[in-house]
């Protein structure tokens, strides 16, 4: 299973929207796991999202990210796993060992993993956790 991580530095990126270097995780169940740095410099959410699914990645884990972007990745049927933060290699290992849904792992002042939904209340739209 392909894994792409937006990185900065040793750490997630922060932020999916503005993040440039993204390393590829490879796992094998029989073997060491592969990794490959990538850079996608397109700052348009839509060119963006052409190029991260075009490195056929099932899964992408990352800090905050917007709803055009996120829903755009999902449509395209990657898993987007929001809110994460932490050392690259506590990530990975985190996420291959099924542990990645801990509160050590989750950005400060996100309320959980839930999916966001969009609900409509009068004439304005909402984010809802």
């Amino acid at each position: 299973m392909k894994v792409l991580i937006p990185i900065d530095g040793e750490r997630i990126s922060p932020v999916l929207d503005s993040a440039r270097c993204f390393v590829l995780v490879d796992a094998r169940p029989d073997g060491p796991q592969f990794r490959r740095q990538v850079r996608i410099a397109d700052v348009d959410p839509v060119d963006k999202a052409k190029r991260i699914v075009e490195l056929d990645a099932s899964v992408l884990i990352c800090g905050a990210v917007s709803w055009s972007l996120e829903a755009m990745l999902a449509s395209a049927g990657m898993r987007v796993i929001p809110n994460t933060c932490g050392l690259l290699d506590e990530v990975v290992n985190a996420f291959y060992s099924g542990y990645l849904t801990e509160q050590a792992f989750l950005m400060p002042g996100c309320p959980g993993r839930q999916h966001r939904q969009r609900h409509r209340r009068g004439k304005r739209w909402r984010n809802r956790w």
